[in-house]
């Protein structure tokens, strides 16, 4: 179990991540002064001013840009890359194989930032992203911008992952929270730029400029990352490195053929059709053909202790279930704000970024609370008031009034903010600088597949209930789906009134059980952290040497 065993340990945030096992002095955290621009980098906060930890920061910041606007910036301007290129019937592996790239990657990249060091992997993957980048405003039909927003993909992952674990070297655990607010105001100002910038673009430039826009801004990274970011030396390994290839396709595998049947599950074909099971049963197969793997590995991309260790397999389970969750607001917000309230796509956009707005603040506050009552407790509170928020969404009334929504995602926000960071920077603080790329890329894959999870299950509860709603209507001939009944709704005229009136108030009745079920998702988070987490995470010392001290 190393030293994230269940006994003992503290969990009041006194303390961060010692140096890799069997490292000397200038070995990782806790290392003595560092030198050069990079200084201090997994260091303490006397071994590191804020000084010389800013253009890493910057370049941190930067990266996770890149990764955070993706999605939103493309989102808008899906209708001229289809009057361009064509390919209608597909445009959804736009975003699909971009996804499906992320998420599947995480645990290879963690793993290698692990075995040959955070920047090499970081450079990496700005590289991937822009070559990506400039690939997709090349693009000549559909299929070749699908296949170039996966090569984005394989960059994103290693963006992700890898911003996330400097930030935790880079920061002792009392400061750690500064550079996760800060990284958070990130995923906060991309969720109300991006739609903006790529609207702007594909409106009065060409929709290729919102690939091409990544490039300054990616090269500003790199060379922030070339010329600031100075790991410190680590003693040369007895064995040369090996790479767990074998592991690492399986993982990628195991990921792509479940990430496929889930995102595509219920869209490109029906649940019990043969895509969908051949794809679910060829996954539980390659998921055993994995595991077999990962057993018989020298150097495992996804090691049994990640799942072995109670804080580990906790967390990786909380956020997984709040990846479930998120589902809710994110895909199913817009359409109740525009079919529901009647709100047209810019204001149905705020109703849901209030949300993105509170997070980062609650985010930076959760210092003060996991610092009093340890992270667990922190993440309960959390977890406990995003339920309350949740039940009291299906309690609106019908139509109800914008700022009604508006204010439940605000104080969700505010509660899942005080949810996570407790436990991404618990979790990044029980683990050494040899461990923390594996164990914060588990907890990123376990959310993205959480997320992946959530779409599918609560698409099909979506239409399942405006199904059961429709087949009782009374006017014949009414759309018989979610998306076809909220594309009915943006054309009134079309519609009678009686019918207009009813098939709002069948969307609104399909979205108040979607939340319902990501109230379950947080319930289940919330039986995850009583009975599976232990009552103090057992953080590391920071200190010189190697071996983890625990304290009552």
């Amino acid at each position: 179990m190393g030293g994230t065993g269940s006994a003992g340990g503290t969990d009041s945030g006194s303390a961060a991540a010692s140096g890799p096992p069997g490292g000397g002095a200038g070995t990782g955290p806790g290392a003595g002064p560092g030198t050069g621009p990079g200084a201090g980098y997994g260091g303490t906060a006397t071994t590191a001013s804020d000084r010389s930890r800013r253009p890493v920061v910057a370049a941190l910041m930067l990266g996770m840009a890149l990764a955070a606007i993706d999605g939103t910036i493309v989102a808008t301007a899906v209708p001229q890359i289809v009057g361009d290129l064509g390919g209608f019937a597909v445009f959804s592996w736009l975003f699909s194989g971009y996804l499906l790239a992320v998420t599947v990657t995480l645990p290879v990249y963690g793993k290698l930032s692990d075995t040959f060091g955070r920047k090499p992997v970081l450079i990496a993957g700005i590289i991937l992203f822009l070559a990506g980048s400039v690939l997709c405003a090349a693009a000549w039909n559909m299929a070749a911008l699908i296949a170039f927003r996966v090569v984005q993909g394989l960059g994103g992952g290693a963006l992700q992952g890898t911003v996330q674990t400097i930030a935790a070297d880079l920061y002792p655990l009392k400061e750690r929270p500064k550079i996760q607010a800060r990284l958070s105001t990130v995923w906060a100002t991309s969720a109300v730029a991006g739609p903006a910038i790529g609207g702007l673009l594909a409106a009065y430039a060409d929709w290729r400029w919102i690939f091409l826009i990544n490039l300054p801004v990616g090269a500003i990274a790199l060379w922030l990352v070339v010329r600031h970011l100075h790991e410190p030396a680590r003693p040369r390994p007895a064995t040369r490195p090996r790479i767990d290839w074998a592991g690492a396709l399986a993982v990628f595998a195991t990921g792509a053929l479940l990430l496929t049947a889930l995102v595509q599950g219920g869209v490109a074909w029906p649940w019990l059709s043969a895509p969908s099971l051949g794809l679910l049963g060829a996954s539980v197969a390659m998921a055993v053909l994995t595991v077999f793997i990962e057993r018989r590995a020298a150097e495992p991309v996804i090691p049994g202790w990640v799942w072995r260790r109670r804080t580990i397999a906790s967390v990786n389970l909380a956020l997984g279930a709040m990846g479930l969750l998120m589902v809710a607001p994110t895909v199913f917000l817009p359409t109740y704000a525009q079919s529901v309230l009647g709100l047209g796509p810019i204001a149905a956009g705020f109703v849901l970024s209030v949300m993105t707005l509170s997070w980062p603040v609650a985010a930076a506050f959760s210092d003060r609370v996991y610092n009093r009552i340890g992270f667990r407790r922190t993440a309960i509170t959390g977890m406990t008031g995003a339920l309350l928020i949740l039940l009291a969404f299906p309690l609106l009334p019908f139509p109800g009034a914008p700022w009604q929504p508006a204010l439940i995602m605000l104080l969700l926000g505010a509660a899942l903010g005080l949810f996570q960071l407790p436990l991404i920077v618990g979790v990044q603080s029980t683990v050494g600088w040899s461990e923390r790329g594996t164990t914060t890329a588990s907890v990123l894959f376990c959310r993205q597949v959480g997320q992946s999870l959530g779409a599918a299950l609560f698409g099909a509860v979506a239409n399942g209930v405006l199904a059961s709603r429709l087949a009782a209507a009374p006017v014949p001939g009414l759309p018989g789906d979610l998306d076809a009944v909220s594309h009915a709704l943006e054309d009134p005229a079309a519609l009678s009134a009686a019918a207009t009136d009813y098939l709002r108030r069948a969307v609104d009745t399909a979205v108040d059980y979607v939340f319902v079920g990501a109230a379950g998702a947080a319930a289940l988070a919330l039986l995850v952290l009583v009975v599976v987490a232990p009552r103090r995470f057992p953080v590391l010392e920071e200190r010189e040497s190697p071996s983890p001290e625990f304290k009552d």
